[in-house]
């Protein structure tokens, strides 16, 4: 990745934007969403900077970029018109070791702001890392279109119970698989509605009823022409519960990227053509673990004692094209 993704705490953001006219506007905009912890340096403002600074008091330097005054902060914006001027606070800023943007110069840039969808306490952020504006911008009117605007409530929610989930339902795995029910299902959707004490009432039966424990089980994805665009819903499915993962140097490592963050990884030195590592997939799947394995191309399985005498659930999955 060019860009590291990260996300700020907004309470610790003390920005300075170099600049007052409409583009330093909409960067104001964007910070307050999050801080008012805002200086504004600029010799003249525009109408809407100066109704920004006023309503949320904001505290304006009314004079142009002078070097030494960005040692206190920790975010720089410059935005002015002013070539000369915009590198000169990146050379500064950058010093200082403090987060720079200059304003559609991203040579002059130690970040770049991404598109942002807000479903606060969503936040979805996009970036082609400053290449594809146009595909980001296609790309967020996707999203937007099926992601209900009250998506943010699901998050509040989730928020206000996780304590209690916590002491109730032992195990990650067990977690996990009543949160996806609560919030896929009619829980779900009251929430989204607005219905917030019924959605709390059926919540609290469902918490005492609690999860019956998964068994462990192994996931045999066949990936064919192991290309991720033609991973099945199927197999992204069993990715995102997984626990633990086994793949070889023949499997596309684009695939392994869809697999949950958190499941241990086995990289297997022999390929699965020659030998697949049966026992130690059994041994976790039998201490309930979900287990992934991932094989390139398609070819059966060859017969395994220990396999087909083990209680644990095998599944076979073809995926690819």
């Amino acid at each position: 990745m060019k860009y590291f993704p990260i996300f700020l705490n907004a309470k610790n953001i003390d920005a300075m934007i170099i600049g007052g006219g409409d583009v330093a506007a909409r960067k104001i905009e964007l910070l307050l969403k999050s801080t008012e912890q805002i200086t504004i340096m600029s010799a003249e403002l525009s109408p809407s900077v100066t109704a920004l600074i006023a309503k949320h008091k904001l505290t304006w330097l009314a004079h142009r970029y002078q070097p030494g005054l960005l040692t206190d902060k920790n975010l720089v914006i410059a935005a002015t018109d002013d070539t000369a001027v915009n590198e000169s606070v990146y050379h500064e800023a950058s010093e200082l070791k403090l987060l720079v943007n200059v304003v559609d110069q991203p040579e002059f840039c130690s970040y770049i702001t991404p598109a942002i969808i807000d479903r606060a306490p969503m936040i979805i952020a996009l970036s082609s890392s400053g290449s594809a504006p146009i595909l980001i911008r296609m790309l967020r009117e996707q999203i937007e279109k099926v992601l209900p605007n009250n998506y943010g409530r699901l998050a509040d929610f989730s928020f206000k119970f996780r304590d209690h989930v916590k002491a109730s339902i032992k195990g990650i795995r067990n977690r996990r698989t009543f949160w996806e029910n609560i919030l896929r299902g009619p829980i779900g959707q009251k929430i989204l509605a607005g219905d917030a004490t019924s959605a709390e009432q059926q919540f609290i039966v469902s918490l005492k009823e609690g999860v019956e424990p998964p068994g462990g089980e192994i996931i045999f994805i066949h990936s064919q022409d192991g290309s991720p665009d033609n991973l099945t819903l199927n197999a992204h499915r069993e990715l995102q519960f997984a626990d633990a993962v086994f793949y070889d140097d023949e499997v596309n490592f684009g695939l392994i990227e869809y697999v949950r963050r958190d499941a241990d990884k086995y990289p297997q030195e022999i390929a699965s053509s020659i030998l697949i590592n049966y026992q130690q997939a059994i041994e976790l799947a039998e201490q309930g673990q979900k287990v992934i394995y991932f094989l390139a191309g398609f070819d059966p399985l060859p017969e395994n004692e220990a396999l087909s005498q083990s209680h644990v659930i095998k599944k076979y999955i073809i995926s690819g094209g």
